[in-house]
């Protein structure tokens, strides 16, 4: 008993934290509005808006419903309202969190918080931020209480998390690798935080280390990986990274679709031309772009083959099906246009899980996302699931070498049950 008594009170010191005293919120005009201005463009390279802000909801007002494979969370108000947002937090607070994952009165936050990347943050970063949000408009808007089960609603138990995989710490620079190589780790490892959704996790929801930017599933959808294993025909350069993630479209690859496309058009949009490039830089240095360019071009040349070659014989009818709903878009006339993507290139059929495939074919892709006022239609009121499942194999069999999907019209029917979620 003794020796569990201790254990107990040994993890009460592990986990405690000292409450920060509550301020009167700042004025407004106590900001300098250079920083504030600063602030916002790294408030939308963190997404903060996208995931603070529930459907139909104020910004910034928490309420946003994310799925985890432990129960429900919402995120926080962090408007700088008193009683319910922030506006009671001192820059010292709101910087703990940030670095520490620790709220104002001392409790732990659930990594569902990405602070293990914010930890990276300067401090002058951090500040800008701070004069960001707290300069928003406040909104009283009440906690969602989070759908976790005993114990692991509990927040003190975060601390045995944090023992196991949080490492704080500022981002640390490698001058060998250039300056632009750096600002896109920085951005890319802090306050963009890519590897929350593009690297795998383990049984305890930590990112996988040593398996950085490998691809997860997230949101129903699946990030594919951004190393070298990702199966796209065409290996993702420099340019079509920057491409992709200032405009949401790939010449080679697709559009932002589903999560990714807040992440380009409400997030990314922020940042200055500069830092998108940068963030190619390290990307295409992730990827290996260098070493893979040579597969380009024979790449491209077989897609452009087999789509000149018509969508089949004449007595499949797979192939007319796929002719009906799909070839008159996405047939590419002998060249690779991104308005009207070629599907043996496109990212979404080389990966090994159909899901981002079979979503976009049943809830299409809206003019909001990808190529601005470009539209998909969805087909999930028009093709059954075995409809859906057998031109996704047809697509699978036609336009690449990989092995089939197994079970497919099983899994268009989850993805059909699913719905189309808040992507």
């Amino acid at each position: 008993m003794s020796l569990l008594v201790i254990g107990v009170a040994g993890f009460a010191a592990l986990a405690w934290r000292p409450a920060i005293a509550p301020i009167t919120p700042p004025a407004v005009s106590s900001f300098a509005p250079d920083l504030v201005a600063r602030g916002e463009v790294l408030a939308g390279a963190g997404y903060c808006a996208t995931c603070h802000t529930a459907p139909g909801g104020a910004p910034y007002a928490g309420g946003y419903a994310m799925q985890t494979g432990f129960g429900t969370i919402y995120s926080t108000n962090i408007t700088p309202d008193p009683q319910t947002g922030i506006g009671a937090w001192s820059e010292a607070a709101f910087r703990r969190a940030m670095h520490e994952g620790v709220a104002r009165d001392g409790s732990h936050l659930f990594p569902a918080f990405p602070y293990d990347h914010f930890t990276r943050l300067t401090d002058a970063d951090v500040a800008a931020l701070y004069a960001y949000m707290m300069t928003r408009t406040p909104v009283r808007a009440a906690p969602h209480e989070n759908g976790l089960p005993f114990p692991l609603n509990l927040r003190a138990l975060q601390a045995g998390w944090k023992l196991l995989f949080f490492r704080p710490g500022r981002y640390v620079e490698q001058p060998e690798r250039g300056e632009a190589w750096n600002r896109g780790a920085y951005l890319a490892e802090g306050i963009s935080h890519c590897g929350a959704c593009h690297t795998p996790r383990n049984a305890l929801g930590a990112e996988e280390r040593g398996n950085a930017f490998a691809g997860a599933p997230i949101d129903h959808w699946v990030a594919p990986p951004l190393t070298k294993a990702n199966p796209s025909p065409v290996p993702w350069s420099q340019d079509e990274l920057v491409a992709y993630l200032r405009r949401g479209v790939s010449l080679f690859h697709g559009v932002a679709a589903g999560p990714m496309s807040p992440v380009v058009h409400d997030g990314l949009a922020r940042l200055p031309d500069a830092d998108i490039a940068a963030l190619g830089v390290y990307f295409a240095d992730v990827g290996q772009a260098a070493a893979r360019a040579a597969e380009a071009q024979p790449a491209i040349e077989r897609a452009l083959a087999v789509n000149a070659h018509g969508p089949g014989l004449p007595y499949d009818p797979t192939a007319h099906l796929y002719a009906a709903a799909c070839a008159s878009c996405h047939f590419n006339g002998g060249q690779v246009n991104a308005l009207r993507p070629d599907l043996a290139l496109n990212s979404a059929v080389s990966l090994s899980d159909p899901t981002n495939l079979i979503r976009v074919m049943l809830y299409g892709v809206t003019a909001r996302e990808g190529a601005p006022g470009i539209v998909m239609p969805g087909f999930a009121p028009a093709l059954s699931d075995a409809d859906i499942a057998r031109i996704a194999a047809y697509l699978r069999a036609s336009r690449t070498s990989h092995p089939a999907w197994p079970d497919l019209e099983k899994t268009v029917a989850a993805v059909r049950a699913q719905g189309r979620g808040q992507e």
